[in-house]
């Protein structure tokens, strides 16, 4: 033992090289922490919200839920670094000296479980494997909430000890060797965002070699995360399809009745949550048409219904601005062709900066909302 810490206590495991790395990890938390409200207030919005989500940029939940991802993968070497620098501490004797002290191994013990539990499922996420039987939109939103109270404990205790090491110390004997190791954890940390940011950023595409989901892998050159067989969408289900418009005057239209009407492009990009978006050229028939031949007011929104059995999003509300924007589609084609059903044959919802979750496939019903 070595002043109360065990003896194989390094050079670099001290609170300079912890206050360094701290600074990247914070940031990349913070990033995280901001674009996940976003997309959660997108995917899940209170009903103040809904007449007023924006439908500008049409990239804007591809940057944002980009940076999310992007950030969140960038955080694992991050915490990995950081637990390095501080881990002898977690082996001090005695274990509590005083209650400053138990409140701080207290909120170092939830940070560290927190930040470990989060990425984890996070990264379990955007690969698509849900080993668990738990809901992980609501996990990962509460666990969200506990590691940022964690940390933001955390800045509260040590916050005498961050400020004295937070400047360069040019009399730091150990200073050449800290930045070799800062070097080698950020060369890591940006070896590992660009390996991987090509799932959102077209330019990175040709490096895009360890993300989950490459952009332009899948029919009609757009991934699936949710095929018609995984949603019970079978040929007898679409066999006798109807469009139905439920409003002040409703009425029901065929697959050929809806393509007989005026159609109309809109080149989007389709985001999914787990991090990867890719452009598309949709047509179809604007959604704003087909509101106006039902009598919707003017700042009414719909709930989309599709033919999926079960699950989560099997129907989703488009706000009022989305609904009358001339962008939405309710698509019949996408990249020239017709709509296979993987991607939501006959006819899907397409509109700008929203979640892919909610860019519902395999309409049946549109019901106008007061």
């Amino acid at each position: 033992m070595v002043s109360g810490l065990v003896a194989f206590r390094g050079r670099l495991h001290d609170a300079r090289t912890a206050t360094a790395v701290g600074r990247w990890l914070g940031v990349a938390i913070l990033v995280c922490f901001v674009t996940g409200v976003i997309s959660h207030l997108l995917q899940e919005p209170p009903a103040w919200l809904l007449g007023r989500l924006p439908t500008r940029p049409v990239w804007g939940y591809r940057l944002t839920q980009g940076l999310h991802v992007a950030a969140g993968i960038a955080a694992v070497p991050l915490l990995l670094a950081k637990l390095w620098t501080v881990y002898p501490r977690l082996f001090q004797k005695p274990p509590v000296r005083s209650v400053r002290h138990a409140l701080e191994r207290l909120s170092v013990a939830v940070l560290v479980a927190a930040a470990l539990l989060e990425l984890f499922l996070g990264l379990l996420n955007i690969a698509q494997w849900y080993v668990w039987p738990f809901s992980f939109r609501q996990v990962h939103w509460a666990l969200a909430w506990v590691l940022v109270g964690a940390l933001l404990l955390h800045l509260a205790v040590q916050a005498p000890r961050i400020t004295a090491h937070w400047r360069r110390d040019r009399t730091d004997p150990d200073g050449p060797d800290r930045r070799a190791l800062l070097l080698g954890v950020a060369a890591a940390t940006g070896a590992v965002t660009l390996v991987t940011a090509g799932q959102t950023l077209p330019l990175l595409r040709p490096l895009n070699l360890l993300a989950p989901r490459h952009p332009d892998h899948g029919s009609q050159g757009l991934p699936v995360n949710r095929t018609a067989a995984a949603a019970r969408v079978t040929p007898e289900v679409l066999r006798n399809w109807r469009l139905e418009v439920a409003g002040p005057r409703p009425y029901t239209l065929t697959l050929a009745e809806l393509g007989g009407m005026p159609q109309h492009r809109s080149d989007l990009p389709i985001t999914c949550v787990e991090g990867w978006s890719a452009d598309a050229r949709w047509d179809g028939v604007r959604l704003s048409e087909l509101l106006e031949r039902a009598g919707a007011p003017p700042g009414a929104a719909v709930r989309v219904v599709s033919l999926q059995r079960g699950g989560a999003f099997r129907t989703s509300v488009v706000g009022p601005r989305h609904a009358r924007d001339p962008l939405t589609l309710l698509a019949l084609r996408v990249n020239g062709e017709v709509l296979n059903p993987d991607h939501g044959y006959p006819a899907r919802i397409i509109s700008a900066n929203r979640p892919g979750v909610l860019q519902t496939k395999w309409v049946t019903r549109l019901e106008v909302l007061a």
